[in-house]
């Protein structure tokens, strides 16, 4: 884990590669985003640079201008402030042996895998954020697991997330199996397992109802350096 530097390339990047379709298997309309704080300005600028753009209408009215599930969180606040907490208990907190990026990896990967673009882009920048490598590291997971330059430990972890999120079945042996090969103890199995469950809950609920795009990139470096200094609960 490198020290929390959030620059402006890492989640310009990964908005860009989701905008075009530049990563296998996306096939998506709609996204989602974790909580940003509404008083930040240069957040709800970012939202206002590109009004013309075609948007997805949301399934309920939306009274903030705040995309995906920040919106969300701003209308409804009394479940907000619960989900934001188990974000920053899942992602942030906690006596988990895997480092915050690294959750933050698992949590954008299992987005990528629901089709959730801003979850993936949005989670992807917090990964990148805290993470050697930043974003090509961060696009490399999401474009292949099997090739990206993570190590073994990661890797095996990922393919536990990506079994609990295929599907409401035990995770194979085997893969499980192959977790404790690599040094997974039974808190690296728990913490990837919920992570991955809890974000088939988030995903869809962002998803399920619509939720609109950032018009502007910039919007998920502005989340991620307030996440990766200020948490989750903070952001709401």
């Amino acid at each position: 884990m490198r020290a929390a530097r959030c620059g402006p390339a890492g989640g310009r990047a990964l908005a860009s590669a989701y905008s075009v379709g530049g990563l296998p298997g996306w096939r998506g309309p709609h996204a989602g985003s974790w909580s940003v704080r509404r008083r930040v300005p240069t957040m709800r600028d970012a939202l206002r640079t590109s009004a013309d753009k075609e948007r997805p209408v949301p399934h309920i009215e939306i009274t903030s201008d705040l995309p995906g599930i920040s919106g969300l969180f701003a209308q409804r606040p009394d479940t907000g402030a619960v989900l934001s907490q188990l974000a920053e208990t899942l992602l942030r907190s906690g006596s988990s042996p895997l480092d915050p990026g690294e959750r933050e990896l698992i949590a954008a990967y299992v987005s990528h895998l629901n089709r959730t673009a801003f979850c993936a882009a949005s989670h992807g920048a917090f990964a990148a954020a805290q993470l050697d490598g930043g974003a090509e590291l961060v696009t490399a997971v999401l474009t292949d697991v099997d090739t990206a330059p993570v190590r073994p430990l990661i890797r095996a972890l990922l393919r536990v997330a990506a079994e609990t999120q295929a599907k409401a079945a035990p995770v194979s042996d085997e893969a499980i199996a192959a977790a404790r090969a690599e040094g997974a103890t039974d808190a690296h199995i728990h913490d990837t397992v919920l992570i991955a469950a809890a974000f088939a809950m988030f995903n869809r609920y962002v998803n399920g109802l619509a939720t609109d795009l950032p018009s502007d990139p910039s919007f998920y470096d502005v989340a991620a350096d307030l996440i990766v200094h200020h948490g989750y609960g903070a952001a709401r």
